[in-house]
């Protein structure tokens, strides 16, 4: 099992990724939109963030309860 230094690491890591997967995420919208004003795109990033395709239920597995 990874140490505490290490999980703190990885979880750096991961919300590096993050970051820089939404800053690329709004450079897509903003070349497909290059009349949309800064709310305009960060509207359309916040749609994105929620509604992505292939993530319509969240992005890991989960138990649907009946």
């Amino acid at each position: 099992m990874p140490n505490a230094d290490q999980m703190i690491a990885r979880l750096h890591t991961a919300m590096d990724l993050w970051e820089t997967g939404v800053a690329l995420q709004r450079q897509s919208i903003r070349r497909r939109n290059p009349e949309a004003s800064e709310a305009q795109v960060e509207a359309l990033l916040g749609r994105w963030l929620q509604d992505r395709p292939g993530a319509e239920m969240g992005d890991g597995p989960r138990r649907l309860d009946p």
